[in-house]
């Protein structure tokens, strides 16, 4: 992979079908645009109606072929989840070529999904695995799942996931969540390559990237005081600091649609301790490589959702 890879080395995209989830701002809104520009027919898989609309259409501005379309999806709620892969699967007659699980929540105050889960380890990971479980059938390309640099010295409390036993940190909940991204797409990928699919599981990461989503740490503690520190902080730090979204985009498009990508591939940006630059592969974490982590995350996963996993 060289290390220049940008959106003007994406090929045709032309006949392929698309997902993205939290595709109304940021990172998803991004790269819905740049795949449709490419001849994509995208999907975007949005929980707000109203920002899901204004999304559509500026992607409908830049789309090269069939016109992009809008799947209700909040990931924060089983059925909402169910309803779209039940949507996601009538639209394309089965025939879904990636999956960009990109949507997320970041350092929230504590707060549980409609099902009861902590609400990041419930929306970033629960949501995102019951939803490409309950899309295998359609899927025929990738599944590209979204970690974070959080996940680095984070842990996943496998007997208290949803922190109901221990005290709650938004900081701990968020990286706990990226890291379960990062082990359930490897695992995926392993399961997936052991019932012979030709299908395959990529993780990426943005890097620093400025995209709003940290702003949600400073709201979650209640001291004004801490809370206006942390807000600067993150300002400053994204003023100096952070790439656009434009960049941080391109680790997961290069995910999306690069030759050369193999399943549990981690891609992430190549420069500043990953914090920024155009994409390169990069080893996944410890955790993420364990197989007896990623089997048991997975068990936990289909024990809390509900969703029976079949990646055949």
């Amino acid at each position: 992979m060289t290390q220049r890879w940008t959106e003007a080395d994406i090929a045709d995209q032309t006949g392929r079908t698309v997902l993205v989830t939290g595709a109304n701002s940021g990172l998803g809104l991004r790269t819905a645009e740049v795949l449709a520009g490419k001849g994509a027919r995208v999907l975007l898989a949005c929980r707000s109606a109203e920002r899901g609309a204004k999304a559509l259409d500026i992607v409908k501005a830049a789309a090269a072929g069939a016109g992009p379309e809008l799947i209700p999806l909040d990931l924060s709620e089983l059925a909402s989840v169910r309803a779209a892969a039940v949507l996601v699967r009538e639209r394309t007659g089965d025939a879904l070529d990636v999956l960009v699980n990109n949507a997320g929540v970041m350092a929230t105050a504590r707060g549980r999904t409609a099902d009861g889960f902590e609400l990041q380890f419930g929306t970033n990971h629960l949501g995102h695995a019951a939803l490409t479980w309950l899309l295998m059938p359609a899927l025929r390309g990738r599944v590209v799942t979204l970690s974070s640099l959080a996940a680095v010295g984070a842990r996943i409390h496998l007997d208290d996931p949803n922190a109901e036993h221990r005290r709650y940190n938004p900081a701990a909940a968020y990286g706990q969540s990226k890291l379960a991204d990062q082990v359930f797409a490897l695992e995926l990928d392993r399961r997936l390559r052991a019932a012979g699919s030709g299908v395959i599981s990529v993780a990426a990461h943005p890097g620093y990237t400025a995209t709003g989503l940290g702003s949600g740490m400073a709201r979650s503690y209640r001291n004004p005081v801490v809370r206006s520190v942390i807000a600067g902080g993150h300002r400053i730090g994204e003023v100096l600091f952070a790439q656009n979204v434009r960049q941080g985009a391109l680790p997961q498009l290069y995910a999306a649609t690069a030759d050369g990508v193999e399943g549990g591939d981690y891609i992430v940006p190549g420069g500043l301790g990953g914090t920024r630059g155009n994409p390169v592969k990069s080893r996944p974490l410890a955790a993420a490589r364990s197989e007896s982590l990623g089997a048991a995350l997975w068990d936990v996963t289909a024990k809390l959702t509900g969703v029976t996993p079949d990646p055949a």
